[in-house]
């Protein structure tokens, strides 16, 4: 298999031909043993899948917000940090992904998702909640979250830096790593090892539609694991 230079055809195949399984696999088989993102991060429908380049954001709680009416921040006049201009920054075929911060409040809604979307982002990934869920659904944009939940992140928590390289339960995400996920859950290819977690990852795919076919026609597990090494 010759993988597609150009990286929108490459992110395609990806979401066309691969799943979170068979690449995790891969990078397990490769030495890369701690590449999924936490099982609470799931999509907010089944069918949702996202591929696409990192676009590392880092979040913090903020606070200062004491509690009581009118205290809305540290910052009035930049109630989220760095978020809009995170957002702003977006390129073609990128994934905003975002840590950080305590799961107590909303990462992700559906102003954000337009706003990605019109740059050209390609989906959503946070460890956190997400809002506006049946906005995001209308437009279809790929987001991942521990769920639903409303409260919001303005004066709870703010972005500190984006383009940065982040850690998510011990995972390192880097800018211009691929994110895949799926219904089964998210995980991040390094580019050092994205040539060949991608080709052996088609590879895999491909050998496990014969395993399929094989069990299906009556083979037995052993047997089958004993002529194709794939189970």
């Amino acid at each position: 298999m010759e993988l597609p230079k150009n990286g929108t055809e490459r992110l395609d195949l990806c979401k066309r031909e691969l799943y979170s399984a068979v690449i995790g696999d891969i990078m397990d088989i490769l030495g890369y043993r701690h590449q999924f993102l936490p099982p609470q991060i799931q999509p907010l429908r089944d069918d949702m899948i996202v591929a696409g380049r990192a676009m590392p954001v880092l979040e913090a709680d903020d606070y200062s917000a004491n509690e009581g009416p009118g205290r809305a921040g540290s910052d009035l006049s930049q109630p989220f940090g760095l978020m809009l201009r995170a957002l702003d920054d977006l390129q073609q075929n990128e994934v905003y992904i975002c840590t950080g911060s305590s799961p107590t409040y909303a990462l992700w809604g559906e102003l954000m998702s337009t706003a990605a979307r019109n740059q050209g982002a390609v989906g959503a990934v946070v460890n956190g909640y997400s809002r506006d869920t049946k906005g995001i659904l209308k437009l279809n944009f790929p987001t991942f979250s521990y769920g639903r939940y409303a409260q919001d992140q303005r004066p709870r928590g703010k972005v500190i830096d984006f383009r940065c390289s982040i850690e998510m339960n011990g995972v390192r995400v880097n800018p211009g790593d691929i994110i895949f996920g799926d219904l089964d859950g998210v995980c991040v290819i390094p580019q050092e090892i994205e040539d060949e977690v991608l080709i052996k990852s088609w590879e895999k795919a491909n050998g496990e539609k014969e395993v399929f076919e094989a069990i299906k026609d009556g083979m037995g597990a052993q047997a089958a694991w004993d002529k194709f090494g794939i189970m």
